[in-house]
């Protein structure tokens, strides 16, 4: 029994492979007419890369026993007939666990030890290597070796409390916070630090990825979870126990971890088949399950529309035994529609303007091609009707007014030398300012001086003076390229009157949303530098890994910014190129069609019915251009217009009592 979201993302999935083919047969009709240039090339790989790589991301947090990893199975594997992820009673998930797939990759759980946040490396950086990790290979024609080899991931160590202090699983001054010390002076700690499952799941292989992490103390303890992990999933799903409600732990992990806005947050109260009590009706358990819904929604600072109540266990039971009348009454299809109406819409949105994007692009650039071709063709057949009757004096002169022509185009060439050096120099300037180095330098700055003070407690200052540098950095960047874009324009309108090119500017890039995300890690790391946040940033290795976890954020948004800049500036140069290819091209065969005229006269009409049959090839051409343009954009807009993705947002109280 298929769930609400695996039938969203096979529609999702069969559009962006119809979008994908319209793209290709778009890029090869572009191709055979030579309409393509490098920087047409990189616009429509980028594309396809991402329809092929788009990824949903679901993140499920919880304390321990809370059902969450039950929850995750009844959502999406309860097709294997059984658990997938273990969901015994007590504690099961010790680590972070991403569920995925990349097909470079053979079917395996990949586990990294928890020694390893000893050398201050982050998950980033480690991911890319693989000694640290232990590989256990999966039959992916078998269900049950997944379920077997993800036993792995609730084993635990016992290790001193020295120990445990360095992994950062032990801290004095929060005793609340700290796991059982036994009689010996042992502490248990989980074995591994994170865990990787790429599995050929057929979810999994639509681009959704799923991360279920453990409870209060292991989030805490990885800072690659609430820095990195948890900002970049679309959706966090919130469980909590029905019969509990919002437990102080529960409401640390909200404050600490969770209570930024820029997450898109729901709520799950699970376990309400724990609230059955045969000494009360249906009626006062249904009135006591909504009284605790209410209650978390104000506690928590959350509509009350994005709060369920549900029973996971009850819901997977439901769907191994396809059995559609207790899964309502397990009132998960609620839950599932409003992730279904509220996150699935909204990616597929972002991809339809991606795409519209590029291939309004393409179109612009192939049509003004098309047209410069064209009014190279009228300037001949205008040259070679002129010649009817005339003598061949008359071709002579027009030979010798072509080749003036000629040399005066190729004078031209000097002014653009002369453009693309100015542009290579601007260039430079944007891209040293968003440049690795750069940063490394700013970073490096921030971090000797929150060493240099006692608990790292100058942090916070550091940072921001930091976070001020790399905001200063993006806008000296913008304000040059705007500077760039005003010399191009200049120039190129110049050259437009002087020499009959069609040369124009494409916009700038919004640097805007670069500028966003720079906001959204000012938020996200500056939490940590806080007076009550001193003691982490203290304990050995988080400093280092906290910058090395920054200096990798900070430099995928200025790799960004960076790379839109030099697009947009190839961009310029290659229409450009493109043009005076075309040009040069169409002077060659004006100049061959009066050669041969001049060399025997009785080729006049068959050269002007040669040329007149381009035009027409050319006019046919742009006609089936416009065609497969227009098919790419509709199957763009085909899901958003006709959505197969429901929209609806169903309310848990009036899906209960429709069961």
């Amino acid at each position: 029994m298929h769930s609400r979201i695996a039938d969203s993302l096979d529609a999702l999935a069969t559009w962006r492979a119809e979008l994908d083919r319209a793209v290709v047969n778009l890029g090869r009709s572009l191709g055979e007419q030579d309409l393509l240039d490098a920087t047409d090339t990189t616009l429509l790989s980028a594309l396809r890369e991402r329809l092929g790589s788009e990824t949903l991301v679901l993140a499920f947090v919880a304390e321990f026993s809370r059902g969450k990893s039950e929850l995750i199975n009844a959502i999406f594997f309860a097709d294997a007939g059984q658990r997938v992820l273990p969901a015994t009673p007590g504690r099961t998930t010790m680590c972070p666990v991403e569920l995925r797939y990349e097909a470079d990759a053979p079917p395996r759980l990949s586990l990294l030890p928890v020694e390893t946040r000893l050398r201050g490396l982050s998950l980033a950086e480690l991911r890319g290597r693989d000694e640290p990790w232990h590989h256990v290979p999966l039959d992916a024609r078998d269900p049950k070796t997944l379920v077997q080899a993800l036993s792995a991931v609730t084993r635990t160590q016992r290790v001193e409390k020295e120990r445990a202090i360095a992994l950062g699983f032990w801290n004095d001054e929060r005793p609340d916070d700290n796991p059982p010390i036994d009689e010996g002076g042992f502490v248990e700690v989980p074995t591994w630090r994170h865990a990787v499952i790429n599995y050929p799941h057929p979810l999994l292989k639509r681009g959704l990825v799923v991360i279920d992490t453990p409870g209060l103390n292991a989030i805490g303890a990885e800072p690659e979870l609430t820095l990195g992990l948890l900002p970049s999933a679309h959706a966090v799903v919130f469980v909590l126990g029905a019969d509990t409600g919002v437990t102080k732990s529960d409401l640390s992990i909200w404050r600490d971890h969770l209570g930024q806005a820029s997450l898109e947050r729901f709520v799950v109260l699970n376990k309400i088949d724990t609230l059955a009590d045969p000494m009360v009706g249906p009626a006062v358990v249904q009135a006591q399950i909504e009284q605790q819904r209410h209650d978390t929604a104000q506690t928590l600072g959350m509509p009350l529309e994005r709060v369920f109540p549900l029973s996971a266990r009850d819901a997977l039971a439901a769907r191994v035994d396809l059995d559609d009348k207790r899964l309502v009454a397990s009132r998960l299809p609620p839950l599932e529609a409003a992730l279904v109406s509220e996150l699935l819409p909204r990616r597929q949105e972002l991809l339809v303007q991606s795409a519209v994007s590029v291939v309004e692009q393409l179109r612009l650039q192939a049509g003004r091609r098309l047209g410069d071709r064209r009014r190279t063709l009228a300037e001949q057949l205008m040259e070679l009707r002129g010649l009817r009757g005339k003598s061949g004096a008359k071709t002579r002169l027009m030979l010798e007014r072509v080749d003036a022509e000629i040399a005066e185009f190729e004078r031209c060439t000097a002014k653009l030398s002369a453009l693309r050096a100015v542009q290579a120099r601007i260039l430079k300037s944007v891209l040293a300012l968003l440049s690795a180095e750069a940063l490394r330098r700013e970073v490096g700055a921030m971090h000797a001086a929150m060493t240099a003070s006692l608990f790292n407690l100058g942090g916070k200052a550091a940072f921001e003076t930091l976070m001020g540098r790399v905001r200063d950095h993006l806008k000296k960047a913008g304000t040059q390229a705007e500077e760039m874009r005003e010399m191009l324009d200049a120039s190129f309108r110049q050259l437009n009157t002087e020499y009959g090119f069609t040369f124009a500017v494409a916009p700038m890039p919004s640097l805007a949303a670069f500028a966003d995300e720079l906001n959204r890690i000012d938020h996200n790391y500056g939490r940590y530098l806080g007076l009550g946040q001193a003691f982490r940033m203290a304990t050995p290795g988080f400093a280092e890994q906290f910058r090395r976890m920054l200096l990798s954020k900070l430099r995928v948004v200025y790799e960004n910014a960076a790379g839109e800049l030099e697009l947009w500036s190839k961009s310029a140069q290659g229409q450009v190129e493109m043009q005076l290819r075309e040009r040069r091209r169409g002077f060659t065969r004006r100049k061959e069609s009066l050669q041969r005229v001049q060399v025997a006269s009785g080729e006049l009409e068959q050269r002007i019915a040669e040329v007149q049959a381009q035009d027409d090839h050319f006019g046919a051409m742009l006609a089936r251009l416009t065609a497969v343009a227009d098919e790419a954009v509709a199957s763009a807009r085909k899901l958003a217009l006709e959505p197969t993705v429901p929209r609806v947002a169903l309310d848990a109280q009036a899906q209960q009592d429709a069961a």
